[in-house]
């Protein structure tokens, strides 16, 4: 027969393990929210460029710890550093998944990027115009990526590949093989990071998709179409929407095509969107004061 002492313990066993059950779900739940943007970004690069991802940690790794982890990360590196996909001195030959993923158009310059104003992008999509205000000043080496990537004509007839539309509110662009793992041939590092903003990427933000490893951005990047409440500043912000942003909306009212092997019954909330996204070209302008 159990005392009173005996039932209050078993109770109080019994909330410490639901308590401890609820922690580790909301700690499940968090580590997989902010690491959706890193999962659609590039997890290839990952597994196929494992001699990359040393000279990036060697590199940066000294200089700070992994992007969003250290306020500091958010200020912008004094120079430019576009870091190989694959390291040149590598023996090995590089992988022909990883070939098949990156679209080879060169380097920007090693010096002379702007570092003040700002700069127009403008998107001609297949459903309208898009205008972007990119933060030059703040994200230089970011500008300067997309500035060299449009000069040659990088993301002319790519299409956008992913929409969201639980949690984090965004359209994912600048993959020119629309596999989610395509990009140009080098990465660099992360800047202008919305520490301390809440949200950190609010609605009309443009930032920057990553693999989660230190200087992993890339060519591809994200359109928030609605506040998102909860994400790690993780992602170089480049700049925000000044014109267009309602056709993303629209975009996003249609929804995302299921997946084959899924129930067609049910509404998917991630994946390629019902209507298609289509760059016909994608331009910046010189930067202004």
């Amino acid at each position: 027969m159990t005392t009173n002492r005996d039932r209050q313990r078993a109770a109080a066993r019994a909330r410490l393990e639901r308590e401890m059950a609820d922690r580790a779900e909301q700690s499940r739940l968090r580590r997989r929210r902010n690491t959706t943007i890193a999962a659609g970004a590039g997890a290839l690069i990952v597994v196929l460029a494992a001699a990359w991802v040393v000279v990036a940690l060697t590199s940066d790794g000294d200089k700070k710890e992994q992007a969003g982890a250290d306020p500091s990360s958010s200020a912008s590196p004094t120079s430019c550093v576009w870091h190989p996909v694959v390291d040149p001195s590598a023996s090995a030959s590089p992988d022909p998944e990883l070939a098949k993923n990156t679209k080879d158009v060169g380097k920007p310059p090693a010096s002379g990027e702007a570092r003040t104003g700002t700069q127009t992008m403008t998107l001609d999509t297949s459903v309208g115009t898009i205008k972007i205000e990119v933060d030059t000043a703040h994200a230089p080496c970011t500008a300067e990526s997309f500035t060299y990537l449009a000069s040659k004509k990088f993301f002319d007839d790519s299409t956008c590949h992913r929409l969201v539309l639980q949690s984090i509110y965004v359209l994912q662009c600048g993959d020119p093989f629309a596999t989610g793992f395509g990009g140009p041939s080098y990465r660099y590092a992360e800047e202008n990071l919305p520490t301390g903003k809440r949200p950190a990427y609010g609605e009309g933000v443009v930032a920057m998709a990553n693999n989660g490893q230190p200087a992993s951005t890339g060519s591809q990047f994200f359109i928030v179409y609605k506040d998102i409440e909860q994400l790690d500043p993780n992602y170089t912000v480049i700049g925000k929407v000044t014109e267009g942003l309602d056709l993303i909306k629209k975009v996003a009212e249609a929804g995302v095509v299921p997946e084959a092997s899924g129930d067609p019954s049910a509404a998917p909330s991630e994946g390629k969107p019902k209507t298609e996204v289509r760059i016909k070209t994608l331009t910046m302008s010189a930067p202004t004061p």
